[in-house]
């Protein structure tokens, strides 16, 4: 049964709350989801919340009792509050319907399985936290196996990158390490690294790539260094028509991601 909370000073509420802080997720091993949608493909993919919260209106709704009826079979904790609350909760002023407690899973460079999918994407320094989630969407919509995280990353569980990520943080392997650790477990197996960059007249369009592609994706505002640029396999760019010389990140990590599968399709 649903427990309700309707004070502000109820502990959870501060705990919960304290969960879009970086320090206390590392701290609970827990992030917040938001949003019915989020919370429905979490749950197709076999992922319940550890804790479920919800406004009484939203109780109703026939896909909120199966995110109830799967959190208490999952053994975890579900509460009914104020849409006041959800708000102080998820950090937003229009909240959504119901708001998830997960347990944050990280995936061991060594325990990531190359050969479940013909496309990874590895990101380098990335800060922004829509770029990174817009990038773990793109990469469950050309149905890539994972992101690599190089380096000092955004966090991935931020309620930024998770609300970017419109559910894709639950089907993506998510993984992190060096680059010296990246590319020594690299270099053990198969796996064609490929970088953008500006420092090349090798066309996206031309080579023709070949799985396992990993796409590497550097900083934001800095790009790739040179040294790990000579590390790829290939460095190629897209060309730019217009005034701009660059492309955003996560953008052009989407065009990416797209010619290797529409390669792959052709073939």
């Amino acid at each position: 049964m649903p427990r309700d909370i309707s004070g502000y000073s109820n502990p959870l509420v501060k705990r919960v709350k304290a969960l879009r802080d970086k320090k206390a997720r590392r701290l609970e091993g827990l992030f917040l989801a938001e949003g019915l949608r989020i919370l429905t493909e979490a749950l197709d993919t076999g992922r319940a919340p550890h804790m479920l919260w919800f406004a009484p209106e939203s109780g109703r709704h026939p896909l909120v009792q199966q995110l109830i009826t799967a959190t208490e079979d999952a053994g975890g904790e579900v509460f009914v509050t104020s849409p006041d609350i959800l708000s102080k909760l998820s950090g937003k002023d229009n909240p959504g319907a119901v708001l998830g407690v997960y347990e944050e899973r990280w995936t061991a460079l060594a325990d990531v399985d190359r050969t479940k999918s013909d496309i990874w994407i590895v990101a380098e320094r990335l800060r922004d936290p829509g770029n990174l989630g817009t990038i773990l969407r793109t990469g469950d919509a050309v149905g890539a196996g994972g992101l690599i995280l190089i380096n000092d990353c955004t966090d991935p569980f931020s309620v930024e990158a998770v609300r970017a990520s419109m559910g894709a943080l639950f089907t993506q392997v998510i993984s992190k390490a060096s680059w010296a650790e990246f590319m020594k477990w690299l270099r053990q197996g198969p796996g064609q690294l490929i970088g953008t960059s500006l420092n090349t007249d090798q066309d996206y369009q031309a080579p023709q790539y070949a799985p396992p592609v990993f796409l590497l994706v550097g900083n934001e505002s800095q790009g790739l260094p040179d040294t790990y640029e000579a590390d790829c396999d290939l460095i190629v760019q897209m060309p730019m028509m217009g005034k701009a010389d660059s492309l955003n990140a996560a953008v052009a990590t989407s065009v990416m991601a797209y010619e290797v599968l529409n390669q792959l399709r052709r073939r």
